[in-house]
């Protein structure tokens, strides 16, 4: 579950900042059992995807490759991009020599021409950027007409909760830097964040020419009420992630 966050951090660069190689394994472990991305975020984001047989969906950020798996698995074509190789290597473990997994900084242009793609899938990696402009057009640029863009990040209230718990009086509609220690697997690592406020983001979808389909805040699946209840009964009353699908008409 989130945590209270350190004070705030000036970086030029935080998502390089963000160091996923020092515990990708660890990260991977978390990821593949606990709450929040296997029972809350990542069947949230499947859900929205809906029938993706025969698209050709780009994972951006795919990390150690579960949603990649899981999109591959429902018949999708699917390309991997992440800036972390560690979480790469894992990727390339988990799903074949064949799979099509590429080194790349989401805050760069990206490597493949316009309309390559029917879905772009950025699944909590939007809040590691301070400028969301860039990046959205790429996405943009790569998606063929008609294409969406599926999204989850962090959602502006329970950051700005966490910040009042910290004792931190910042203001909602700012955009705003905090880092996180994490600790996973007796390995520590700084990650750094950015909270922006509801309609920052939105009029980022639009300026980078995306049309609002669905903002969601879903709850998680029902199996993580035994596995996990006090998580369960918190996500269940507080959402910790937003959920966005976008048009690129």
């Amino acid at each position: 579950m989130p945590t209270a966050p350190e004070d705030h951090v000036e970086s030029a660069r935080p998502f390089r900042a963000n160091d996923y190689d020092t515990h990708a394994e660890a990260y991977t472990a978390e990821n593949e059992a606990g709450i929040m991305n296997a029972y809350y975020e990542r069947p949230a984001i499947l859900a929205l995807a809906g029938e993706v047989a025969g698209r050709r969906i780009l994972d951006a950020g795919c990390g150690s490759g579960p949603l990649f798996a899981e999109l591959r698995d429902r018949g999708a074509v699917v390309t991997g991009i992440d800036s972390s190789t560690g979480m790469l290597e894992l990727a390339r473990k988990r799903l074949g020599d064949g799979a099509d997994l590429q080194v790349g900084d989401l805050r760069d242009p990206l490597p493949f021409p316009d309309g390559a793609f029917d879905d772009v899938m950025a699944s909590l990696v939007l809040h590691y950027l301070e400028d969301w402009g860039p990046t959205l057009s790429e996405m943009r640029r790569v998606l063929s007409p008609g294409g969406r863009l599926i999204v989850s990040v962090d959602h502006p209230l329970i950051i700005l909760a966490m910040h009042r718990m910290a004792g931190r009086k910042i203001s909602y509609f700012a955009t705003n830097n905090w880092t996180e220690e994490w600790t996973l697997g007796g390995q520590t690592a700084q990650m750094s964040f950015w909270h922006r406020p509801l309609h920052a983001m939105t009029d980022a979808f639009t300026t980078a020419g995306f049309r609002l389909a669905t903002i969601s805040e879903p709850l998680p699946v029902p199996a993580a009420r035994d596995l996990f209840p006090d998580d369960y009964r918190l996500l269940a009353t507080t959402p910790s992630f937003l959920f966005f699908v976008l048009n690129a008409d």
